[in-house]
């Protein structure tokens, strides 16, 4: 580990010094807390297809991908051929415009549980609306999440996202707020469906990513169980596709898993780099956000977007993503599938030639590294978390590789359709590197090792 601190910390003083000076304006030095890691983040100086530069001249294959948003790459021409037109019109109108109406009329037609929608900025605002518009339609009050699930940091959902599950995850949150909110397992059907049944009087939805976290496949038949035990109950079923929306499929976790829910949320790839955000689903439901149907105060649901909600610059780009997407759909997404799996059988491959057990997770072009037996049962975040060795994660490897040329995130991260083979092959390499000074060194602690 010290070698590894001494060698980054060689390579990056201009990324030293930008961090002290950010300490002195903001809590930890930055604005969102995973762009922090020890000893100082990478400050980045530009970006472009599959790779990052960083402000010391630094040169990284990109696996992090602004947060998985970047599925084409960093800078893909139809997005810069949107900016470009765009901004001669202009950056922020907040009022009507046609191109959202276009952009609205589209995502209908990719979705069919899509009935209606809105648009915001962040997942975390999508999340926080398809909440307040559940509770509207049941009239009922307790949310179901999945343990680990991540749905932003609105104050309905900030639960059991992190270890020790039982905690709110944050000071500030109100004990009157929490107690409305239950928890169920990943990947365990018959729990899940268990605590759903015991809720259902009070239930008012359930949301849940379809793509567990640390990008763990859902097994047969949890995610179907959990639909139809969520709508028996009455409640409304909400799928959070911030992160599976377009990168999946087309269609999303939606078409590749055959689901059908009331309500669901889009973000990241949607936007093609810019903020963008949408809540949409039964007519029913989001029906009741219409400021016209005249509903007395407190029977309607405030949605109030934000002052950059349907920003012009992000509907267009946006608008260029679809296009793209739906123009190439057959190329693009057996690409993707290929490239991912590459990667995860090559890190598999380049562990186990060095002795160290690990479990590579993932789904199409998403990928997830794990310091745990590769035979272990690891359903959820709970297992990884318990059986894992996350130091040699979250410190140990992510350091290894950026001394490589690697930049990841969570021992992860997501392919794009700019990675080339030779991409991948490097990815590779630098992961045959490190895992083998890994095993040299004895870095694991059991839980890693082989």
């Amino acid at each position: 580990m010290e070698e590894y601190l001494r060698n980054y910390l060689e390579r990056t003083p201009r990324s030293a010094e930008l961090y002290r000076r950010a300490g002195a304006v903001m809590p930890g030095g930055v604005s969102h807390n995973p762009r922090y890691f020890p000893p100082h983040p990478v400050y980045i100086r530009k970006a472009e297809g599959a790779r990052i530069w960083d402000v010391d001249g630094n040169e990284y294959i990109d696996l992090w991908m602004g947060h998985y948003a970047h599925i084409l790459g960093h800078r893909p021409e139809p997005i810069r051929k949107a900016l470009r037109e765009g901004i001669e019109e202009g950056t922020h109108w907040g009022v009507a415009q046609e191109i959202q109406v276009a952009l609205a009329e589209e995502i209908c037609d990719l979705f069919p549980a899509a009935e209606m929608m809105r648009f915001g900025v962040t997942g975390t605002e999508a999340a926080m609306y398809a909440v307040r518009l559940a509770r509207g339609a049941t009239g009922r009050r307790t949310i179901i999440k999945v343990k680990g699930g991540w749905h932003g940091a609105g104050p309905d959902l900030s639960l059991a996202v992190h270890a020790p599950m039982d905690r709110p995850e944050s000071a500030g949150l109100l004990p009157e707020i929490m107690a409305y909110v239950k928890t169920i397992p990943f990947n365990d059907a018959e729990n899940a469906v268990r605590i759903i049944r015991e809720n259902a009087d009070d239930l008012a939805a359930v949301i849940i990513e379809a793509v567990g976290q640390y990008f763990i496949p859902p097994q047969a038949g949890f995610l179907e169980a959990v639909q139809e035990a969520t709508k028996r109950a009455g409640a409304v079923f909400i799928l959070d596709e911030v992160i599976t929306g377009f990168r999946l499929a087309l269609r999303g976790a939606q078409g590749r898993y055959d689901l059908k829910p009331d309500l669901l949320t889009l973000g990241k790839v949607l936007g093609g780099g810019m903020p963008l955000a949408v809540v949409a689903g039964r007519r029913d439901i989001m029906g009741l956000a219409d400021p016209t149907r005249g509903l007395p105060k407190g029977s309607g649901v405030l949605i109030g977007g934000g002052t950059f909600s349907e920003m012009p610059l992000a509907l267009r780009t946006a608008r260029a993503m679809l296009s793209c997407l739906k123009e190439n759909e057959q190329e693009i997404y057996p690409a993707l599938e290929a490239k991912g799996k590459k990667v995860r059988e090559g890190l598999a491959g380049a562990f186990q030639s060095a002795g160290i057990a690990v479990k590579i997770s993932g789904v199409g072009s998403l990928l997830n590294t794990a310091f745990v037996d590769s035979e272990a049962d690891c359903r959820n975040v709970e297992d990884i978390d318990l059986l894992s060795d996350l130091e040699a994660r979250d410190r140990l490897f992510h350091l290894a590789l950026l001394s490589r040329g690697v930049y990841t995130k969570y021992g992860g991260g997501a392919v794009s359709l700019a990675h080339t083979d030779a991409d991948l092959e490097k990815i590779i390499e630098a992961v045959r590197g490190a895992a083998g000074e890994m095993a040299q060194g004895n870095f694991l602690s059991g839980r890693g090792k082989g």
